[in-house]
């Protein structure tokens, strides 16, 4: 790999390597669209989405037509169900650390330099990227009082994820490359400034939009006092971290100072929002709580609810391990992220803080909202 990397260029080789992966997996659903578009492609990664944009627990694939797992024939195919799989993740690994490849070099034409500041411009993004996906979530509540989406697949796909983080990273590079031309043509004093509004713009719009639905629609509504204790509660689980962290190993926090707070508050808004969303969401009026979409969550509610009695479960609720398994993993990876990192590969570390952001911040920001606005 290193010889074709320093014969054609490392951009060219990462280009030839999408090229070919996509042309390769189109080509082989072509061949074989049973064994590789129905039962490999549908049925963990499109088949997902189906179902997610319907609000369906479950899709089945009834030759060649998409319908409930419940109206479906006894001869019907494969099935899916919303949310991730650990096949779905082996697929989707690999296209992220692509996509951050292809990122660095997007960087590299801007002449980008100053990292910190672009990861403190982009943060609106990955608040704008879960409350985005409501959006989706608000398609689903009309789609069950109406009957019919609002916003037609598969154009509602990109609104869910993994389709999403493509869609906000393609405004957030728009926006990226206007705040570097304003930048360049001294109309602003860094680019940072530009990008945040940006982004600031693009939350508030979306926000908007979903209390506008919350107060026109009769499938919205609002949940204000959840939303203040989901954020109230990450950031008191932040200033508690933080603190532990400054005052019994502040080493760890070397590297990425104050975006060491920022990952941490990020993950702590993912795990608050789950714990109050899974377990104590009727508390604040919903009609039930939620349900979780990921595997590690559904996985750690499952441990925990049969290692415990019923008695302390009952108190307790199932879900609060995992505010603690995403605090211990946020303080894990700024423990990693220490200044030889910084030093050695600055814009490779700066990509990855983004995305440890995004993947924390992004499904947090989600289920806040989702349970906030009632949807």
């Amino acid at each position: 790999m290193d010889e074709y990397i320093e014969r054609y260029g490392a951009q060219r080789v990462w280009a030839a390597t999408v090229v070919t992966l996509a042309v390769g997996v189109a080509a082989l659903a072509l061949l074989f669209p049973q064994r590789v578009y129905v039962d490999l492609i549908w049925q963990y990664y499109w088949g997902p989405v189906v179902a997610d944009a319907h609000g369906w627990n479950c899709v089945a694939w009834a030759g060649g037509a998409e319908v409930p797992c419940g109206d479906a024939p006894a001869d019907a195919g494969p099935t899916a169900e919303p949310g991730y799989t650990f096949v779905s993740y082996a697929g989707y690994i690999p296209t992220l650390l692509l996509l951050l490849i292809g990122i660095g070099f997007i960087i590299e034409w801007l002449e980008i330099e100053r990292y910190r500041a672009g990861f403190y411009g982009l943060f609106p993004f990955m608040l704008f990227g879960g409350a985005l996906r409501v959006v989706e979530d608000a398609n689903v509540a009309a789609y069950r009082e109406t009957g019919e989406l609002a916003i037609q697949l598969p154009w509602s796909g990109f609104l869910i994820s993994p389709l999403i983080y493509f869609t906000v990273f393609l405004i957030a590079l728009a926006a990226v490359v206007s705040s570097v031309w304003l930048d360049r043509n001294d109309y602003v004093s860094g680019y940072e400034y530009p990008l945040f509004g940006i982004g600031t713009a693009a939350l508030t719009i979306t926000v908007g939009y979903l209390g506008y639905l919350a107060y026109a629609e009769p499938y919205a509504s609002f949940y204000g006092s959840l939303l203040a204790t989901t954020l109230v509660g990450a950031t008191i689980a932040t200033a508690v971290t933080w603190f532990a962290i400054e005052k019994l190993a502040p080493e760890i926090n070397s590297g990425t100072r104050f975006m060491g707070a920022v990952v941490i508050w990020a993950h702590a808004v993912d795990g608050v929002a789950n714990v109050i969303g899974l377990d104590w969401a009727t508390v604040f009026g919903l009609p039930r709580n939620l349900v979780p979409k990921h595997p590690i969550n559904a996985a750690i509610v499952d441990y925990t609810g049969a290692l415990l009695p019923e008695s302390i479960v009952s108190v307790t609720g199932a879900a609060w391990p995992f505010l603690f398994v995403k605090l211990g993993a946020a303080v894990v990876v700024i423990a990693l992220f220490n200044d030889e990192i910084f030093d050695e590969s600055p814009r490779f570390a700066y990509l990855l803080m983004i995305a440890v952001v995004a993947v924390g911040l992004g499904p947090g920001t989600r289920d806040m909202l989702r349970a906030t606005f009632g949807v």
